[in-house]
């Protein structure tokens, strides 16, 4: 392919994530320098009409092209950042504008490579293009998502998914991570790690990263559920048993179970579990300990059920994740 051909077009509308739109140019412009322009990437912000447009954040855009502008160009990729909506509880509600999603439906049939960063994959839905295929999007919105659109496989875990010519990204700062792949894509990975180091991100995490973070769950509804999960928290290295938590909450082992089943849409034994890989993580990014100190300080006992976790909630090893995200500079030689 010419690489002169990449034209990405960047989809802006009023109450749109101001990082779900800045983010992406940067990290095409630093391909750009670090190929010397050989990448061929052109960025266009393209919207309804050239009037600014509001980002969630309060910041006014300018558009560089409406989308008229674009009919009959050939895109290379399409880019569609979210919007969401917050009620007075906190609740968080993917929007997607109709006008918004028949353009991009319109877009995409002239396009090479459709992506969404963040909610964005709520327009990619509406406008069908998600049909049939895995995609994954903010864990805030992934139960939406997928009682919206049931034709769409959604798996809230990675921080990317491919499906071909269609890629979906989850949270707001993964924009980087997806646009690195991209670049990864393009241009292989010696550029997206040139690109990676002058981000000072640690070079991009693969696909199968998780974005799931204990701390961040969607908060309970009922005290006791919100008591429980601090009680896990701060007692991470006990057995925690559906017997211990029960005791803790006063109540019958399974009515512990539908609790869980109910307010957190899961059983106790998985998020004992995920809660113990969210701690394991910060220890792996923050300190030198040794992995069988790891196992035992976050309640797994021996670095084989560690390393079974982590293989079952990361796809990787907690070696391989220290590897990559690590923030400590080893005292051991």
């Amino acid at each position: 392919m010419n690489p002169a051909g990449r034209l990405i077009v960047v989809v802006l509308f009023d109450g749109v994530d101001l990082l779900d739109v800045t983010g992406p140019p940067e990290v095409f412009s630093l391909a750009r320098r670090e190929t010397e322009d050989a990448a061929g990437y052109e960025v266009v912000l393209a919207a309804g009409t050239t009037g600014p447009v509001t980002t969630a954040a309060g910041v006014r855009v300018l558009p560089d092209v409406t989308f008229d502008d674009l009919s009959g160009r050939r895109v290379d990729t399409l880019i569609v950042p979210g919007a969401v909506e917050v009620d007075g509880r906190r609740r968080v509600r993917a929007l997607a504008d109709p006008v918004v999603v028949e353009w991009v439906r319109r877009l995409a049939g002239q396009t090479r490579r459709v992506t969404s960063v963040c909610v964005g994959a709520h327009v990619l839905a509406a406008a069908g293009l998600l049909d049939g295929k895995r995609a994954t999007t903010h864990w805030s919105t992934a139960r939406q998502l997928a009682d919206e659109h049931p034709e769409v496989e959604v798996d809230a875990d990675p921080i990317f998914i491919r499906e071909g010519d269609v890629w979906t990204g989850a949270g707001i700062s993964s924009c980087l991570d997806l646009s690195l792949a991209l670049v990864a894509d393009d241009l292989g990975e010696a550029v997206a790690l040139r690109v990676a180091r002058q981000l000072v991100m640690y070079l991009k995490r693969p696909s199968g990263q998780s974005q799931f973070s204990v701390p961040l769950e969607q908060v309970s509804t009922t005290r006791r559920v919100e008591d429980l999960r601090h009680h896990i928290m701060r007692n991470i290295a006990a057995p925690l048993t559906v017997a211990d938590l029960a005791a803790h909450a006063h109540v019958s082992d399974r009515q512990l179970t539908r609790i869980f089943k109910t307010e957190l849409g899961t059983t106790p034994y998985a998020y004992v579990e995920s809660a113990r890989v969210e701690v394991a993580r910060q220890q792996l990014e923050s300190t030198d300990a040794t992995l069988e100190r790891v196992a035992s300080a976050c309640g797994f006992g021996t670095v084989d059920t560690l390393v079974r976790a982590f293989r079952r909630r990361l796809d990787t090893t907690p070696t391989e994740y220290r590897r990559r995200f690590r923030t400590v500079v080893s005292t051991h030689s």
